[in-house]
């Protein structure tokens, strides 16, 4: 008769002197060293998981995974010119990237133009500069974008960006129903970690919300949010916070779409997620899996959705930014490449992988090659895609995914008492608990506690250094002078009849849509649009700086 897993404790295990008997996760969540049918005393197998393709998802969201369709490959892509990214874009796809992914410099995303003042030093610097619908004309010169899924990750000025997209296919004759992709659009998160914001977070969302609407009515393949816990994560939180956060927010579009008058099955479907994936292996897996359940469960328990596509959560997925050393960058390939197939094995849709060199400046060509190859190297050489769910009955996954369900789900009930996710963001208390999780786990750097190769410990002398790309000062200097010679050649009259046209429908609470889509056609700006933003809802300032 094999002994109880108590017994096993209690005897063999104390024998062995097990170097690590209090381990954690790198969340904060304690790890015993065996689990047994013990731990699932209440589990069955119909209601925790169901088979991959069936209620409740934990399995995967599509019958055949991975052996139907190989997850989508985007290599985050912006740096200087609209032209200089058009390149990489290029680049990328030929090497059999299968989806495009765009960052934005530092002023697209804040709304200010190239030549504003407080452009200064940014343009072009952490992504691709975008001003007027000449560079986005430019961005994706020769691409497809009918035969192409585009991502793009920008917030507060998602609208005017999205506009800009649709202009372009407008005036290349493809039609919206034709277009597919990705705008991040996620502003409960950025209030909550990455603070990129113009306007409060009420009026945030009912743009958001604008987006949603006009998207599920006119440009049906497009996902006009993608809910966000990879900057949660990159804060500092635990996989814990980043699970519950994150559906806390999808909880507060879906409720304020509804409270728009939208029916839940007629947006729903094409509400998508974004997660970041960790160092701890599988926890990661464990996190992706619970997230499907959970997703699932609130919108048919919670919000009564009948289409079962609306109790799909199709999520992209991002290697740990915040994981990776500038000390031994080499190291960071293997890094990328562990998280990279922990959530292969969760069940992701789509991956980025971050390129060695990204803790020291934009990834170069040879960089993002690299990383690219890696999730190649996974999808045709390890054999992994041939199985769904292969950790699926792992009595330490399946804890774990319960475990981090629990945790999550206990979250999002404080949130709800406090009135819902917006009001938890004004009191502030998301952000105290991702800034506490991170003071935690940087105390266990600094104390030895946790291990980062390279930086706290097997630290070597430093290799010759990388060659990293380097952005000229031209192109800020070219672009400010190009933004400033499109102004001067438009329409005057009709430029301030369509921005009038905006700020009467940000007044009035009519759809933004619209007129920002009229507005970019008459070469308004990213940054003259965002202008109408802050005078028409104000500008926010984070109470915590306050």
């Amino acid at each position: 008769m094999p002994k109880s897993k108590t017994e096993w404790l209690q005897t063999t295990y104390q024998r062995s002197a097990d170097r690590r008997q209090n381990y954690t996760t790198t969340s904060g969540v304690a790890v015993e060293p065996l689990y047994t049918p013990e731990d699932l005393t209440e589990w069955s197998y119909d209601a925790k998981l169901g088979h991959p393709g069936e209620y409740p998802f934990t399995r995967g969201i599509q019958a055949s995974m991975y052996r139907g369709k190989l997850w989508t490959m985007r290599q985050f892509a912006g740096f200087g010119t609209a032209e200089d990214t058009n390149r990489r874009f290029r680049f990328l796809l030929d090497q059999g990237q299968t989806g495009l992914s765009t960052a934005f410099d530092m002023p697209t995303l804040m709304g200010y133009d190239a030549d504003h003042p407080r452009a200064l030093g940014e343009v072009g610097r952490e992504g691709v500069a975008v001003s007027s619908l000449a560079d986005m004309e430019a961005l994706f010169a020769d691409i497809p974008l009918d035969r192409v899924t585009t991502s793009m990750t920008v917030n507060c000025t998602a609208s005017v960006l999205l506009a800009m997209y649709f202009a372009v296919a407008q005036r290349r004759g493809i039609a919206w129903n034709k277009l597919g992709g990705t705008i991040q659009n996620d502003m409960l998160k950025e209030f909550i970690a990455q603070k990129e914001w113009i306007s409060p977070p009420t009026p945030s969302v009912r743009v958001v919300v604008d987006m949603i609407e006009f998207c599920a009515r006119e440009v049906p393949r497009w996902n006009s949010v993608s809910i966000s816990g990879y900057h949660i994560r990159e804060a500092g939180s635990t996989a814990a916070q980043e699970l519950a956060f994150t559906l806390a927010d999808g909880i507060g579009y879906v409720q304020a779409a509804i409270g728009r008058g939208l029916d839940v099955d007629s947006f729903a479907p094409r509400l998508s997620f974004f997660f970041n994936v960790h160092n701890d292996f599988f926890e990661e897996v464990a996190k992706f899996r619970a997230a499907r359940r959970m997703w699932a469960t609130i919108l048919r328990e919670r919000f009564g959705a009948k289409n079962p596509r609306s109790w799909l959560l199709r999520t992209h997925a991002q290697t740990a930014g915040c994981s990776l050393t500038a000390q031994q960058p080499l190291n960071n390939v293997v890094r990328v490449t562990m998280q990279a197939l922990a959530a292969i094995l969760g069940g992701t849709q789509s991956l980025h992988t971050n390129s060695l060199d990204e803790t020291l400046a934009l990834p170069s060509e040879q960089a993002v090659l690299v990383a690219l190859r890696t999730q190649q190297i996974i999808a045709d050489e390890t054999g992994v895609t041939n199985f769904v769910d292969p950790l699926g009955g792992s009595y330490a996954v399946e804890a774990l995914t319960d475990r981090l369900e629990q945790e999550a789900f206990a979250y999002i009930h404080r949130i709800d008492e406090m009135g819902g996710i917006v009001r938890a963001i004004e009191l502030g208390y998301p952000q105290k608990e991702i800034a506490e999780a991170a003071y935690r786990y940087q105390q266990e750097l600094d104390h030895g506690d946790r291990i980062m190769v390279g930086l706290n410990k097997y630290q070597t002398e430093e290799g010759p250094p990388l060659e990293l790309l380097r952005i000229s000062n031209e192109v800020e200097r070219k672009q400010a002078q190009r933004v400033r010679e499109r102004k001067q050649a438009r329409d005057q009259k009709a430029v301030r009849a369509a921005l009038e046209s905006v700020r009467r429908a940000a007044v009035d609470d009519a759809n933004l849509m619209p007129p920002i889509i009229a507005a970019v056609q008459q070469e308004c700006t990213v940054g003259e649009i965002s202008d109408v933003f802050r005078e028409a809802f104000g500008v926010y300032r984070d109470p915590a700086w306050i």
